[in-house]
C-alpha cells in the first residue's frame, strides 16, 4: 500500500496481495527486468562467442607450430602422413568453432539486439514506453477502487474512535453511580453524555457499514479492470519468454557440434588417414632411401682418360698415400630417391639428405680414401674440397634437430650449397660444424 493509506491502515490488515493499492508495481517492473535480461543474455552470448574465438586461434597456432616441428623431423613416410592428419583435424576443427563465433555474434547476438529494439521503446524523459504504458493502465484501474478504500479506511478510524469514546463515557457513567461525592446534575450530565456517545457510535458505524457496501460493490469491476492490464503484461512477457527459448535452442544448435555433419566427417578423415598408416610400407620406403636398397655407384676398374681433368686439393695431397683407394662419387639420399621408387619424400629425406657426406666419424674421414675419385670429381667427404660462400646472420638461430646449425645474428658462417625447395641452405660455422639453416636467415657478406 501506498503510504497515504499505510497511515490509516490497521497492520493486521495489511497484506503483500496483487490487489492491495500499489502492488502492481512488480508487475511493471518485470517489463525493465526483461530489458536487462535480454542485454544479459547478449552479454552471454559475447562471452562464449570469445571463447570460441579464442579457442579457435590456440588449435590453428598449435597446428601450424607442431605442422613445422613434425616436417623438420625425423618421421617419414605414412605415419608421418598420419601425424599430419591430426593437425589437419585441428585446422577444420578451428574453422567449425570459428563457424560458431560467428554464428553466435552474427546471427544469435543479433537477433537479441533486434528483438530488444523492437519490444523496448525509450522515451524522451527516460525509462521505456511499455513500462509507462502498464504503470497507466494500472492507476487508472485502482484509481476508483483505491478512492472507496481511502473512504473506507476514513468511516473505519471514526467508527473505532466513536466505539473508544462511547466505551469511556460508560465507564465514566457506570462509575459516577457510586461515587458519593457526585452530584446528581453530574451524574446528569455524564449519563447525557453517554447517549450522545452512543448516538455518534451508531452513526459511525453507518457511514463504516456504508463504505463497507460500496467498496464491495465496486470491486468486481475493480478486478476486471486490473485483471485485463496484468494479462496484457503478461503476453508481453511470454512474448519475452518464448522469444529467449528460442534464442537458447539456436545457441545450443550453434554450439553443438555434434550435430554438424562436418565435424564427423572430420574425425572419419582422420580415422581414415591414421588407419592407412603403413609400418611395412614406411619400413620398404627407408629402406629404398636410406637403407641396402638404395642406389650405388660401386667402384671398378676404369682405363685412364687424359682428357678429364684430375684435380686434387691440398688436404688430399696431404692424406695421399700409394695404396689409397678412392671411393666412387656417391649421390645424396635426396638424389637416389629421384633414381627410383620412393613414395613420398618426407622432413626426414630432407634434414639428412647432405648426411652421406657429413656424417661420418673422425676416422672415417681421415681414412685413406684421398685420391681422386673416377670420375674425375672431387671427394665428397673432404669438407676443404668446397670453398663455398661467406654469408652472415641476421637473426638468432636454435638447431631444432641434430643436423641443424645454431647461431647468434652478427656471426659468420660458410654457405656450402644453395638453398633447396624448402628454402634450406647447407653452411659450415667457423669451428668446422656443418649443418642446415633457413636461408632467410643469413645475408651474403
Amino acid at each position: 500500500m501506498s503510504g497515504a493509506y499505510d497511515e490509516s491502515a490497521s497492520q493486521e490488515d495489511t497484506t503483500d496481495s496483487f490487489w492491495e493499492v500499489g502492488n502492481y508495481k512488480r508487475t511493471v517492473k518485470r517489463i525493465d527486468d526483461g530489458h536487462r535480461l535480454c542485454s544479459d543474455l547478449m552479454n552471454c552470448i559475447q562471452e562464449r562467442a570469445k571463447i570460441e574465438k579464442a579457442y579457435s586461434q590456440q588449435l590453428t597456432e598449435w597446428s601450424k607450430r607442431w605442422r613445422q616441428l613434425v616436417d623438420k623431423g625425423p618421421q617419414y613416410g605414412t605415419v608421418e602422413r598420419a601425424w599430419f592428419g591430426v593437425m589437419t583435424e585441428a585446422e577444420k576443427v578451428s574453422e567449425l568453432h570459428q563457424d560458431v563465433k560467428n554464428s553466435l555474434m552474427n546471427v544469435d547476438f543479433e537477433k537479441v539486439k533486434n528483438w530488444q529494439k523492437d519490444s523496448y521503446h525509450k522515451q524522451m524523459m527516460g525509462g521505456f514506453k511499455e513500462t509507462k504504458e502498464a504503470e497507466e493502465g494500472f492507476k487508472k484501474a485502482q484509481k476508483p477502487w483505491a478512492k472507496k478504500l481511502k473512504e473506507l479506511e476514513v468511516a473505519k478510524k471514526a467508527y473505532h474512535m466513536a466505539c473508544k469514546e462511547e466505551m469511556l463515557a460508560s465507564n465514566r457513567e457506570a462509575n459516577s453511580r457510586v461515587e458519593t461525592s457526585m452530584t446528581a446534575d453530574q451524574q446528569k450530565k455524564l449519563h447525557e453524555k453517554l447517549d450522545k456517545c452512543k448516538q455518534d457510535s451508531q452513526k459511525a458505524k453507518e457511514k463504516y457499514e456504508k463504505a463497507v457496501e460500496e467498496l464491495s460493490k465496486c470491486t468486481p469491476q475493480y478486478m476486471e479492470n486490473m485483471e485485463q492490464v496484468f494479462d496484457q503484461c503478461q503476453q508481453f512477457e511470454e512474448k519475452r519468454l518464448s522469444f529467449l527459448r528460442e534464442v537458447l535452442l539456436d545457441v545450443k544448435r550453434h554450439i553443438n557440434l555434434t550435430e554438424n555433419q562436418s565435424y564427423a566427417t572430420v574425425y572419419r578423415d582422420l580415422e581414415h588417414t591414421i588407419t592407412t598408416a603403413s609400418p611395412d610400407e614406411d619400413l620398404k620406403l627407408f629402406s629404398n632411401i636410406h637403407g641396402p636398397g638404395m642406389h650405388m655407384n660401386w667402384p671398378q676398374f676404369e682405363e685412364y682418360n687424359p682428357d678429364l681433368t684430375h684435380s686434387i686439393s691440398k688436404k688430399e695431397k696431404s692424406k695421399k698415400s700409394t695404396d689409397g683407394v678412392m671411393l666412387t662419387h656417391v649421390t645424396t639420399a635426396v638424389e637416389h630417391a629421384q633414381s627410383g621408387d620412393r613414395g613420398s619424400v618426407s622432413s626426414y629425406e630432407k634434414n639428412q639428405a647432405y648426411t652421406a657426406s657429413t656424417e661420418w666419424s673422425d676416422e672415417d674421414q681421415t681414412a685413406p680414401n684421398s685420391g681422386n675419385d673416377t670420375n674425375g670429381g672431387v671427394n665428397p667427404f673432404d669438407e676443404d674440397a668446397v670453398t663455398g660462400v661467406r654469408v652472415r646472420a641476421l637473426y638468432d638461430y636454435d638447431g631444432q634437430e641434430q643436423d641443424e646449425l645454431t647461431f647468434r645474428a652478427g656471426d659468420e658462417l660458410t654457405k656450402l650449397e644453395d638453398e633447396d625447395e624448402q628454402g634450406w641452405c647447407k653452411g659450415r660455422l667457423d669451428n668446422g660444424q656443418l649443418g642446415l639453416y633457413p636461408a632467410n636467415y643469413v645475408e651474403p657478406v
